[in-house]
């Protein structure tokens, strides 16, 4: 866990993909205390000129922007991790792309363990087992 779904602006980088990719990682690792091995990432690009921002589009605005929406599993983190980890990962994100729009979402999903898992397995399931 987590799955981390990563919308940019612009079209497809391989550089700027894997920057991402690496930058989101390691935050979701240091502040959410999520294990690498089971970090799942999917990046996908939208047209400056198909996202809309207050009416104009980011073409228009000669700005970037991104959406990313991470699911974790319920009661897993604090609110406190998860402003610092919002707040932390819109910082990088405007230093990698310094043209960001400060319209740019992150959305934290808590999973219910009992409706949320990998490998055929709830994360309740998992947590039962490891006798937590």
């Amino acid at each position: 866990m987590p799955h981390i779904v990563i919308h940019l602006s612009g079209e497809p980088d391989a550089r700027l993909t894997r920057r991402v990719v690496d930058k989101v990682a390691e935050l979701t690792q240091r502040i959410l205390d999520k294990r690498l091995p089971v970090i799942a990432t999917t990046v996908q690009y939208i047209a400056a000129d198909s996202w809309f921002i207050g009416g104009s589009s980011l073409a228009e605005l000669g700005r970037s922007a991104f959406h990313l929406d991470i699911s974790i599993t319920d009661e897993t983190n604090t609110k406190a991790e998860k402003a610092r980890y919002l707040r932390e990962l819109h910082a990088a994100m405007a230093e990698i792309r310094g043209d960001l729009h400060e319209v740019s979402y992150v959305h934290l999903i808590d999973a219910r363990a009992a409706a949320y898992g990998y490998g055929g397995l709830t994360q309740e399931f998992r947590h039962q087992q490891a006798g937590v």
